[in-house]
């Protein structure tokens, strides 16, 4: 009867996977149907991915976020990376990336989407090399496609396809002078082949075949931004503008195939940027959900770039962003440890859930609106339970205890919520005086 989330949306067949979105997000699922069969709603589910619990990305949903994993040349841990995996299905992140760039990572990314509930999504051309044990320029078109087919039956989710990077593209980029030029690694890897064979991209080229492989499995295709800026300098210039605009036409094909996609965003951007940009992208690409990286609002801050990116998530995503890919302390520095990953997660979180707020997401406030009423009531256990993160504030209250239980050691008796309270029920207020 149908074969992709869209196609039944189009025909009015309600999924078991609408059913548990619309749950979720307390939306009616004649609701989400609709927007999923207008392409501003996606549920990334492969029919391959059978322990999924699905989530929606889009117009009107809760913002998601994304954390990325993977296996390198020079960290090939695959057990510490799975531990990674289960301490951000544990944080309750919507989806993990497999950008494992070494070796056979066939046996990584299988336990992967064995063990994950999460939406799993992978960068196909990461994986040619290996796949292939072929230097780059080796590697033949059909190939590329041939291990997009593989993470298809594999279970992946959603892949991120670098089709915009075209030959039209590669002249402007070579016109247009960049600071930090091309700095997605899937880009430059498809620059890069481009080049060395003198060939269009072949995801470009043989983008319908692509689509035939993705409609057959479910499998959303998120247009990758191979021109994102690097730094603020690059920002908004001729070559991401370019880009963007190739990407909407890929996806009206796509969706005329009954493809679902998202359109991945930048990237280093000034903050006065990114609501422009926002509203750019999904009026070029016909309010298809759009997946960003950051903004990472300043290039000054190695070693706290979760806490640059988390800024412009959260005014990008209040702008019409419907998901964040996290970044972590160890942006741009090295692959980042369990510390580094839950940080990045927590930061992104907490952007996500900020722009909820502002969106207007049904139930975004209930959660502020208890722990409101916790710190009113000095109910340091209720508060614990209701942070995003329960175990920093408890160590922190662990590692400096205060004289009196219904303060901490930052103002003691003087403490504003304590002398409310007191004064609000009648009681004497007692700051110098013992009990």
């Amino acid at each position: 009867m149908y074969k992709t989330q869209m196609e039944a949306a189009k025909k009015g067949i309600i999924t078991k996977e609408m059913e548990v979105v619309a749950k979720k997000e307390s939306m009616r699922v004649e609701e989400l149907m609709e927007k999923i069969a207008r392409g501003v709603v996606v549920i990334p589910a492969n029919i391959n991915h059978k322990n999924l619990v699905a989530e929606g990305v889009g117009e009107g949903l809760s913002t998601k976020i994304n954390v990325n994993l993977g296996i390198s040349r020079d960290c090939p841990d695959i057990d510490k990376e799975l531990e990674k995996v289960k301490k951000a299905i544990d944080m309750k992140a919507e989806a993990i990336m497999d950008l494992s760039s070494f070796g056979k990572t066939e046996e990584f990314r299988k336990k992967l989407i064995d063990m994950s509930t999460s939406m799993i999504g992978t960068v196909p051309v990461y994986d040619a090399i290996g796949f292939y044990d072929k230097e780059l320029k080796d590697i033949t078109a059909d190939e590329f496609l041939d291990v997009v087919r593989k993470h298809a039956k594999d279970g992946v989710d959603f892949v991120t396809i670098h089709a915009g990077m075209n030959k039209e593209a590669m002249e402007l980029f070579k016109r247009n002078k960049r600071v930090t030029n091309i700095v997605s690694r899937g880009g430059s890897l498809m620059y890069a082949w481009m080049e060395l064979n003198d060939a269009e991209n072949p995801f470009f080229e043989k983008y319908d075949e692509l689509l035939d492989i993705c409609y057959e499995n479910d499998i959303t295709i998120s247009l990758g931004d191979a021109l994102r800026p690097g730094c603020l300098r690059d920002a908004t210039d001729a070559c991401q503008i370019k880009e963007l605009i190739t990407l909407g036409e890929l996806t009206l094909r796509a969706w005329e195939k009954n493809v679902q996609i998202i359109i991945e965003g930048p990237g280093h951007m000034a903050i006065d940027e990114i609501e422009a940009n926002v509203k750019l992208q999904k009026k070029l690409c016909y309010g298809a959900p759009f997946y960003v990286l950051g903004p990472l609002v300043t290039d000054i801050a190695p070693g706290y770039d979760h806490i640059t990116s988390a800024i412009g998530g959260a005014i990008a995503a209040s702008a019409g962003v419907d998901f964040l890919c996290y970044v972590t302390p160890a942006e741009h520095l090295r692959l980042p440890n369990i510390d580094d990953m839950k940080e990045g997660i927590i930061a992104t979180k907490i952007a996500a859930h900020a722009a909820d707020i502002a969106k207007k997401v049904p139930g975004a406030v209930k959660w502020d609106n208890k722990m409101a009423k916790a710190r009113a009531d000095i109910d340091w256990d209720c508060m614990f339970e209701l942070a995003i993160d329960k175990e920093k504030p408890i160590k922190y209250r662990e590692e400096s205890k205060p004289e009196n239980e219904d303060t901490c050691t930052m103002c003691g008796k003087m403490c504003s919520m304590r002398t409310m309270k007191k004064i609000m029920s009648g009681e004497n207020l007692n700051i110098l005086r013992e009990e």
